[in-house]
This record gives structure tokens, sequence and C-alpha cells, in this order.
């Protein structure tokens, strides 16, 4: 689970939500203002929804979050893996110039 589904099922379990609006669409089915073809109908097209503007919030959240680490010139782990194998190269370039073996002894 990846810290966006996280905090969707924190906030949908905070509110209760899923819960309110079955429980909503029930009580319609039961009173006869809603069949229950019509309850099944509206809590699936309420489900696609809220998935759907959870998936735009990730999606728009995710967006924020590069654009602020981008601005505040935080390299990305990709990168940062990179500017270590370079560093790494280069201290070996530089023990076998200056003739020092990994060891540190010199040649």
């Amino acid at each position: 689970m990846n810290i966006f589904d996280a905090v969707r099922n924190a906030i949908l379990a905070g509110f209760g939500v899923q819960e309110k609006v079955k429980e909503f669409i029930d009580e319609l089915v039961k009173k006869g203002e809603l069949s229950e073809s019509q309850g099944a109908k509206l809590v699936k097209e309420w489900s696609e929804k809220a998935d759907k503007g959870t998936t735009d919030l990730n999606k728009n959240f995710g967006d924020l979050m590069s654009k602020t680490l981008e601005k505040m010139n935080i390299p990305t782990k990709e990168e940062f893996e990179r500017l270590n194998k370079k560093i790494q190269t280069l201290s070996a370039r530089v023990r076998k110039l200056e003739g020092v073996t990994e060891e540190g002894q010199e040649e």
C-alpha cells in the first residue's frame, strides 16, 4: 500500500463515507423511494466517482510534490545514485593516479 492509498483509506474510514452512503441508499430503498436496482446503481456510480476523485487527487498531489521538490532543488534518488557512482569512479581514478591501492598502501 502506498502513501496515497493510506491517506485515502484514512480519510474514508475517518468519515465513514462509504458506509454512510450505503446506509442512506439502503434507507431510500426501504422507504420505497428507490428500487433495489436503482440503489445498487447509485452505490456503484458513487463508488466509481469516489475512486476517480481519489485517483485525480493522488495525481495532483504527486504532481505538486514533484514540482515542490524540483523548486527546492532536491536531487531525486536516481540523480543521487548517478552522482554517487561518479564519485566512486573519480575516487578510484584519483587513487590510481596517486599510486594508492584499495587498502590505502602506496604501490
